[in-house]
């Protein structure tokens, strides 16, 4: 048996990275997916190289009425849902939308990245509880936030706001479902430097792009970047049965970054 066996769970920005690679694992797990993103071609392909399984749904996260539609289609065709997976999200370089620092960046970018990063994981966490409470089982939001929730980042200053409410958010909610009896859990993961189709205009391509990758490993104590398979193996520990005391409490992926040291230790 598969550790998320007959489990419906839906996964917002699907298509690819770390979405993607949860897609993938859960459906090989057992789950049946449902998998959403705003890039409708690349989603469907998605959907499609996960398998049977995987059923391709559009959802812009920002918006309450395509919530309140995928939701609903879901109830209909599944009955329940038991996970999601509040994925999707921006880090407001791509399309350029200017700078991002405090000083700088506009307000209307600022509103921008909020608005898929944190309004997207409020109201998927608001619509999951009415799909997830009684008189349904119960179920698991996992939320993707960042290590740049727990630390300020100068030149993403948005995006690093955004991630930090998506943090406390996880608590409230696991709060509120624990103190109203259902049986929901709530959690958060902070990755961070993980290679993903995120990164790509950062790091450039070619020979750029290798030495951009070093400059980053560098400072990692394990010296190397993160898979999304990686995340997507926290996200299922989460997501099934295993972790059924586990609520409010947050997992950082991030080789070492936040332990305190950027330094690799020494050989002996």
């Amino acid at each position: 048996m598969g550790r998320l066996d007959g489990k419906i769970t839906l996964i917002t920005g699907g298509a690819r990275g770390i979405g993607k690679a949860c897609a993938q694992l859960f459906a090989s797990e057992g789950a049946q997916v449902v998998l959403t993103d705003l890039e409708g071609t690349q989603g469907e392909q998605a959907a499609s190289e996960v398998g049977e399984s995987a059923h391709w749904m559009p959802l812009d996260v920002r918006v309450e009425a395509d919530w309140e539609r995928s939701i609903d289609s879901i109830l209909r065709r599944f009955g329940r849902l038991d996970v999601l997976v509040n994925n999707a999200g921006i880090t407001g370089f791509v399309p350029p939308a200017g700078p991002q620092d405090p000083e700088n960046a506009s307000l209307e970018s600022w509103r921008a990245v909020h608005a898929t990063n944190l309004d997207g994981v409020f109201l998927g966490c608001k619509h999951a509880i009415r799909a997830m409470k009684p008189p349904r089982p119960g179920g698991s939001i996992v939320n993707i936030s960042s290590r740049s929730g727990q630390v300020g980042i100068a030149g993403a200053a948005a995006y690093a706001s955004s991630k930090a409410g998506v943090r406390n958010h996880t608590k409230s909610v696991a709060l509120y479902c624990a103190q109203s009896s259902y049986n929901i859990r709530c959690n958060s993961i902070h990755p961070a430097a993980i290679l993903t189709p995120m990164w790509d205009p950062m790091l450039g391509e070619g020979e750029a792009r290798a030495v951009a990758i070093a400059g980053i490993e560098v400072d990692i104590p394990m010296r190397r970047m993160g898979t999304a398979a990686e995340v997507a193996s926290m996200a299922l520990f989460l997501a099934s049965d295993e972790s059924a005391y586990v609520t409010g409490s947050e997992f950082v992926i991030d080789g070492g970054i936040l332990a305190g040291a950027t330094a690799a230790p020494r050989k002996s």
